[in-house]
């Protein structure tokens, strides 16, 4: 009630006591200021505010914060919450000039009212608020998460550039997560349920996409054991070519047909992995047979003077050749040779230059290269002997 008289009394004065036309001039002025302030004033204080950062990150971080701020600064989302930031500012301001005309006009209670409105609302405006800041500074962070990845990686040789690029995601989603909660957490919404109600989720996906998730675990540990990278010849299993591509899910690779070659990645981690590419430097090894009339000693001469001449070939570690095995039709010789660095097609034109060496120098040398041969021979058998056995006296009989 004491309101209520206090409220009638303030409008009886405003009413009677201020003539229409003071009125009338304290509204324009009231109203050309709040425009003044709201369209004018705030969207420069906005822009002093940015240069100001600008320059503070500057000189507390040097040249390149300031660009990182600018970039930030300069991203959509980044401009659309700094937008609506700035019209909630120009919403007060225009609300709080609407309740200063009301009580010039001495509408008092209509004022009230809107107060009344204005503290009903004020919550999910703070919640609003408060969410668009938290959404800036995520986005400021996962900014500064690309920095400071960038310039960690730049500084080691440990960490490849699709390594750089998981642990920045790994990043991103850890800060996606801590928003998601700070969000939450603003809107008073419960974690703990949501979280029970994600784990039995979580259950439920996990028995139906078994192979999915076992792929996706091991397409983590692919990318940090680094048994391979992107342009290594490798062989897993029976599976053998340049890996093009890995993936969180799959490992990519193609074949010397042209064939593009897609392994799961938790079937790579558990099969065997030849990668030849690893040491830059590749042994190989081609046998030869020789004519057991051939001095075998000479021949290893041979064979590996003909390997050292060739420009495939390295000669550090130099060619080796050794007799391994007495063969059906030949001595066989073991000629191992060494090609850098290991791919495919070196593969092949040495190995296709030092059987045409080889040859040609055993042709010079006359030792021969024997193929199978198999002798038939035949033999008489003579008709078996007949065995006659006694008959039995009639003495025995007795």
């Amino acid at each position: 009630m004491a309101v209520s008289g206090v409220t009638s009394w303030v409008e009886s004065v405003l009413v009677d006591g201020v003539s229409t036309e003071l009125r009338i001039t304290a509204s324009i002025l009231i109203a050309v200021g709040a425009l003044v302030v709201a369209g004018v004033v705030v969207p420069t204080v906005a822009a002093r505010l940015r240069g100001f950062v600008s320059q503070w990150a500057r000189g507390r971080f040097g040249e390149s914060a300031s660009e990182t701020f600018e970039r930030v600064d300069s991203v959509a989302p980044i401009g659309v919450l700094v937008t609506i930031l700035i019209r909630l500012v120009q919403l007060l301001i225009l609300s709080g000039t609407a309740f200063v005309l009301l009580v010039v006009w001495g509408q008092i209670s209509t004022a009230l009212q809107l107060i009344g409105i204005s503290q009903l609302a004020l919550p999910a405006v703070g919640r609003f608020v408060s969410t668009g800041l938290v959404l800036l500074a995520a986005f400021v962070v996962n900014d500064f998460i690309h920095d400071i990845v960038r310039e960690y990686t730049a500084n080691t040789a440990r960490v490849t550039a699709h390594q750089e690029q998981i642990l920045t995601r790994v990043l991103q989603v850890a800060l996606i997560l801590v928003v998601v909660v700070a969000v939450f957490t603003i809107w008073g919404i419960d974690i703990g349920s949501l979280l029970v109600g994600a784990g039995f989720l979580g259950v439920v996906i996990g028995l139906a996409a078994r192979q999915t998730l076992g792929s996706l675990l091991a397409g983590f540990v692919l990318m940090f054991s680094r048994p391979f990278e992107i342009g290594d010849w490798v062989a897993i299993g029976e599976e053998e070519g340049i890996v093009t591509k890995i993936t969180i899910m799959n490992t990519i690779m193609r074949n010397f047909d042209g064939e593009h070659v897609v392994i799961p990645n938790d079937n790579v981690a558990n099969q065997a992995i030849t990668n030849r590419s690893r040491d830059g430097k590749l042994r190989i090894h081609l046998e030869v047979g020789i004519d057991y009339d051939d001095d075998p000693e000479h021949a290893k001469e041979v064979a590996r003077e003909a390997v050292e001449g060739l420009k495939m070939v390295e000669n550090n570690p130099k060619p080796q050749v050794f007799p391994v095995a007495f063969g059906g039709s030949a001595v066989t010789l073991d000629i191992r040779f060494w090609i850098a660095p290991p791919t495919p097609q070196r593969r092949w034109h040495a190995t296709a230059g030092v059987v045409e060496s080889v040859k040609e120098r055993f042709a010079t040398e006359s030792i021969s290269i024997p193929f199978p041969q198999r002798t038939v021979s035949s033999r008489d058998v003579s008709e078996p002997e007949t065995v006659t056995q006694p008959a039995a006296t009639d003495d025995a009989e007795e």
